[in-house]
C-alpha cells in the first residue's frame, strides 16, 4: 500500500485503516459446512451448467434485470458513489474479478439480495441504505458479494422460481407436495448460506462490532442508544435454551417458511465464528484457494457437514436437541424425559397417583432425573 492510503493499482482501500485482502480465496473458506457440502456436490454434477442454462430460459431473469434497470437506481461513480466504492472494495478484498451490478430500489423495508443465473446482480433497498452507517453497510455489501462468490445467486433464483411455481400448481395436490418438499429443502440450505454470507461480510468489513450493529438495527431499527450487543446476544441464548419440547416444535414451524435465520441467531453464530480458529487462520492468510476447488472431495464435504450438524445437536441447549442427544447417547427413561419435556402433560392425576409396585420400579426411582438437565 502506498503512503497516501491507495493501492498501487489505483484501488482505494476504504476506510483509511488497513484491511487484509484475500487473494484467490475460495468461498469454501467461509462457507458454513452444510452450505459448503451442497455447493461442492452441485459443482461436481455432470451437466450442471447445461441444466441451469436451460432453466434460465424459463426464469424471469431478463425481466428482473430490465425491471431494476428501468425502475431502480444503478450504483456507479455518478450515482450512490459511496456504495459503488464499497462494492469495488468488497470485490477487491474477496478477489472477485468481475464487479456485479448493484441497484438501489425504493422500498422502506430494509433488505438486500443477490440474484441471477448467468451473472449475479445485487439489489439493496432504500430502507437499508437509510438505516445503516458506513461500516454497517460495508458488511452488508460484503455479505452480498459473498453470495456472488459462492454462486448462491443461482440457487436463490431457482428457489424464487420454485416458490412461485408451487403457488401456481397449489390446486394439484401431489404436484404441490413434491415442489414444496424441494422448496423446504432449499430453504434449509439457504438459511445456512446466509450464515456463510454473514461470514463473508465480516471478512470484508473486518469489524465485528459493525456487523453486530447492523444485525441489531435490522431487528430493532435505528435506535442504537436503546440497544446493547450483549443483551441482544443474550436473547439468542434464551431463544435456544428456553421453553420445553412444545417450544422446540414451534421454533421449527416458525423457521421453516423463512429463507433467513432469525436475526439474534445470526448474530450469535457470527460472533462464535469470529472467535474460532478458522476465522483466525483466514486472517493470518491460511485459507483454501479457488485454484483448489476442482480437487475438493464431495464425500469429505458431506462428512464435515454431518459432523457440524452432530456437533450442533450435541452442544445445543434446545430441549428437543438435548432429547435427541440423550437418545443418541443411550440415555434411559425416554418416556419420562419426553413427559417432562412437554411440561408434565399428564397433569395432576399423575402427580397424585400412588407409586407403581411393578418390577423395575417407577420413574421416582431416579430422583436425579426430576427435570431435564440444565432447567431451573
Amino acid at each position: 500500500m502506498s503512503d497516501d492510503g491507495h493501492e498501487q493499482n489505483g484501488h482505494e482501500n476504504v476506510p483509511s485503516r488497513q484491511r487484509r485482502r484475500f487473494e484467490g480465496i475460495s468461498s469454501r473458506a467461509y462457507e458454513h459446512p452444510a452450505d459448503r457440502s451442497a455447493l461442492v456436490a452441485l459443482r461436481k454434477l455432470s451437466g450442471f451448467d447445461t441444466v441451469f442454462k436451460a432453466l434460465s430460459g424459463l426464469l424471469p431473469e431478463r425481466s428482473l434485470r430490465l425491471l431494476f434497470l428501468s425502475d431502480s437506481v444503478r450504483v456507479s461513480d455518478a450515482q450512490f458513489a459511496h456504495l459503488n466504492a464499497m462494492l469495488r472494495d468488497a470485490c477487491y478484498i474477496l478477489d472477485l474479478e468481475k464487479v456485479p451490478p448493484m441497484y438501489v430500489t425504493q422500498d422502506p423495508q430494509p433488505n438486500a439480495m443477490c440474484i441471477g443465473l448467468d451473472e449475479p446482480i445485487i439489489v439493496v433497498t432504500t430502507g437499508l441504505v437509510e438505516l445503516l452507517d458506513e461500516e454497517e453497510m460495508r458488511a452488508v455489501v460484503g455479505h452480498e458479494v459473498g453470495h456472488a462468490l459462492s454462486g448462491h445467486s443461482v440457487y436463490r433464483t431457482i428457489l424464487l422460481f420454485l416458490t412461485s411455481l408451487a403457488l401456481r400448481v397449489a390446486w394439484i395436490p401431489l404436484g404441490n407436495l413434491a415442489i414444496m418438499a424441494i422448496v423446504t429443502a432449499l430453504r434449509e440450505w439457504f438459511r445456512k448460506s446466509e450464515l456463510s454470507a454473514d461470514r463473508a461480510g465480516l471478512l470484508v468489513g473486518q469489524d465485528l462490532r459493525a456487523s453486530m450493529r447492523g444485525l441489531m438495527k435490522i431487528a430493532g431499527g435505528n435506535h442504537l442508544h436503546e440497544m446493547n450487543v450483549d443483551a441482544f446476544l443474550a436473547q439468542a441464548e434464551e431463544y435456544e435454551a428456553g421453553g420445553d419440547l412444545r417450544d422446540s416444535v414451534l421454533k421449527i414451524l416458525n423457521v421453516m417458511p423463512r429463507t433467513h435465520p432469525f436475526t439474534t441467531v445470526r448474530a450469535a453464530e457470527l460472533k462464535k465464528w469470529a472467535e474460532s480458529r478458522d476465522y483466525q487462520r483466514i486472517m493470518d492468510g491460511h485459507y483454501p484457494r479457488r485454484s483448489e476447488d476442482k480437487d475438493t472431495s464431495v464425500s469429505d464435504s458431506f462428512r464435515q457437514s454431518a459432523a457440524s450438524y452432530a456437533s450442533d445437536v450435541k452442544n445445543s441447549k434446545d430441549p428437543l436437541m438435548k432429547l435427541v442427544s440423550d437418545i443418541a447417547g443411550g440415555a434411559g427413561d425416554l418416556g419420562g424425559r419426553v413427559r417432562r419435556g412437554f411440561g408434565g402433560f399428564t397433569g395432576s392425576a399423575t402427580k397424585d397417583a400412588p407409586p407403581r409396585n411393578s418390577e423395575g420400579g417407577s420413574g421416582d426411582d431416579h430422583p436425579g432425573d426430576a427435570r431435564p438437565d440444565g432447567d431451573s
